[in-house]
């Protein structure tokens, strides 16, 4: 009896098994053709929005707010198919309706334009209701793209629209009504189609797509192999070629922890082998990466916004930012050399690196498309044409070395990454958006010029303390265009209220905005670069704060020194305060590394410290000081030198 049964429960249990294996077959199957399709549908969404922007910029923008407004739901479109509600999940139910909304509201938009502006001042029903989905759609889409912080402070202002008259004294305002905060944020361009999306849908959008170009054809690698090549060899070489190979390519990208994750790959791992520390080696990566928003060209996405605001052409604060973004990477590389000749490291072997000669020669075209950009806007086109025309000609000196020629599936990656580096971006623009319509409805921008002034009592240095101290805090764990954006209608006009040059006051928020990235407790572009070096993240931070120390000690300096940003004086004027402020930045990186001629105890630093600090006030007397400072310091290390000839150390 056993012997019969056997073989049919054998027989069942196989069946089974395939069965099993089959319909798992199946579902695996369906799961990836799902995923494949959901990929495709993303695909063709962000090379379309690509294609959107190229072609508006070469032909032509649609009227103003359907540009805005059109740019923002094709954003949130995205971002809701690429990140999920909840972090490290798949795509599901939830993104599914938030996808629903967004398309509802893009087709309200898309066919009612036309009347949506016209009933500017007097908002109807369906106003009320699609304009406060999109306020929803665009705060769950920057929690979602730059994190919860960011977040608050949108939905914060939001709050304090209505709630205005239960906050103390000068900060108080009256509130509003609910139609007129719809009106302002969805119906007009004051809210969230203000400024920093106007800027976005623009310009933004389409640099971002032009660094996605220039690095898909090869210019970020000759960037980096031309700075080891000039560099490697150097003291310090290493550490030097890093902050040279992230200042170009930061150009490109505008984004530090999008650089550092470029450059990083390469140039830590290298640092480490030639013998720096993990700490090091990702610290001084991440202050170059985030420095590379400052550095002309291209900048980063505030730099167009700062335009917007001041009413001054990009290509002009771009001219103006140049003295400082360079002296801004030579004290990080002066930092780097007394680091490095305080350790006795020696510089890559000369064979071991490329000829930079070689490689202008060879690959020096890639440089083509920047100097395009450049000579147009002197020129007097648009940034927008500039760039229209830096992507074509990208794509066609392409073709010059097979090596280098983008086909056609380059060019839809290109398109296609360009979008996804974008959007997070997009968001906070949008957000920010939201924040420039808050402060203009409720007057605070003028009610918190008059706090902050009278919090420092009305003089000029605890004013930008507390600015300072404001934009690294706001500036936390949200892109630099965020902080920019909250202080340029916050900080700005009480700068100026105190007497600072308007290009000063702006270009101080924009830096301590940019260096937030490097402090803790959220560095975002420092984290980055731990996570290669396999160092401690918050350890790192503190480090790169070290060695970008002049960064933040830089904007004090234009502040008072506005000749630095040719912003005052004639030629001659000019020239004095660039080599003050450089011999200023010298002598405080030496301090800082605590070498100059050979290790300097704590009151030889202090001097140098001391020497740094009365070079940056204007005249002749306090260089005079700073200069016998230093000259105490440097005379009594050489007499150190001549009294312990074995310490000596070739500088």
């Amino acid at each position: 009896m056993e012997q019969t049964q056997r073989p049919e429960k054998i027989d069942t249990t196989v069946k089974e098994k395939q069965a099993y294996v089959e319909q798992l077959w199946q579902s695996r199957k369906e799961g990836w053709n799902k995923s494949r399709i959901l990929m495709l549908i993303i695909s063709l969404l962000a090379i379309g929005m690509s294609v959107f922007h190229v072609y508006t910029a070469g032909f032509g923008t649609l009227p103003s707010w359907e540009q805005r407004s059109i740019h923002v739901v094709w954003a949130l479109l995205l971002i809701f198919l690429l990140f999920p509600f909840k972090k490290g999940s798949k795509f599901g139910a939830v993104d599914i309706i938030f996808v629903i909304i967004t398309l509802t509201v893009g087709a309200y938009i898309i066919f009612g334009a036309e009347g949506i502006q016209s009933r500017q001042g007097n908002v109807g029903s369906n106003d009320m209701i699609f304009g406060t989905l999109l306020l929803a759609l665009v705060l769950e889409a920057t929690r979602r793209t730059n994190g919860f912080f960011m977040m608050l402070i949108g939905l914060f202002f939001l709050v304090y629209i209505f709630f205005g008259q239960y906050f103390p004294g000068i900060l108080a305002h009256p509130g509003a009504r609910y139609g007129k905060m719809i009106d302002q944020m969805f119906n007009s361009t004051l809210g969230i189609f203000s400024s920093p999306i106007y800027v976005s849908s623009t310009i933004l959008v389409l640099f971002v797509v032009f660094g996605s170009f220039l690095m898909k054809s090869g210019g970020g690698q000759f960037f980096t192999n031309f700075a080891f090549g000039a560099l490697g060899n150097k003291t310090g070489g290493p550490a030097l070629s890093s902050v040279g190979a992230s200042a170009l390519v930061s150009t490109i990208t505008g984004n530090g922890a999008a650089n550092a994750a470029i450059t990083g790959s390469f140039t830590i791992p290298l640092m480490k082998k030639l013998g720096y520390s993990k700490k090091f080696s990702a610290a001084v990566e991440a202050v170059a990466s985030q420095g590379g928003q400052i550095m002309p060209p291209i900048m980063g996405a505030s730099v167009f916004i700062m335009a917007e605001a001041t009413g001054v052409p990009y290509i002009k604060l771009a001219l103006y930012a140049l003295i400082p973004a360079v002296i801004y990477f030579l004290v990080a590389g002066f930092i780097v050399y007394f680091h490095a000749k305080r350790l006795k490291l020696a510089g890559i072997p000369k064979e071991q690196l490329p000829d930079p000669k070689k490689i202008l020669l060879k690959e020096g075209y890639l440089f083509l498309p920047i100097l395009i950009i450049i000579g147009l806007m002197v020129y007097g086109y648009s940034p927008m044409k500039a760039g229209f025309y830096a992507i074509l000609l990208t794509v066609a000196i392409s073709w010059i070395r097979k090596s280098t020629r983008m086909n056609i599936l380059d060019i839809l990656a290109a398109l296609e990454n360009g979008i996804r580096g974008a959007l997070a971006v997009i968001a906070a623009c949008a957000t920010a958006g939201i924040i420039v319509g808050a402060v203009s409805l409720t007057g605070l921008g003028l009610n918190f010029s008059r706090f902050v002034i009278d919090l420092a009592g009305g003089q000029l240095f605890p004013l930008l303390l507390l600015i300072a101290a404001a934009s690294i805090v706001l500036g936390m764990g949200m892109p630099t265009v965020s902080a920019y954006v909250i202080l340029a209608v916050l900080g700005v006009p009480a700068l100026t209220d105190a007497g600072v040059n308007l290009i000063a006051a702006h270009m101080f928020v924009f830096y301590f905005g940019v260096l937030s990235g490097l402090t803790p407790p959220v560095a975002i572009t420092a984290y980055t670069t731990a996570g290669i070096a396999g160092s401690n993240p918050n350890a790192t931070a503190l480090y790169a704060i070290r060695i970008g120390a002049g960064g933040f000690f830089l904007p004090f300096i234009f502040v008072y020194n506005p000749e630095l940003l040719m912003q005052s004086g004639n030629a001659l004027e000019i020239v004095l305060a660039v080599v003050t402020a450089l011999f200023s930045c010298f002598l405080f990186s030496a301090a800082m590394e605590r070498y100059l001629v050979n290790d300097l105890n704590f009151i030889q630093s202090i001097l140098l410290f001391s020497a740094s600090a009365v070079l940056v006030i204007p005249g002749l007397l306090t260089d005079i000081a700073g200069l016998a400072l230093f000259a105490v310091v440097y005379f009594w290390q050489k007499r150190r030198l001549v009294d312990s000839p074995g310490k000596q150390v070739n500088v």
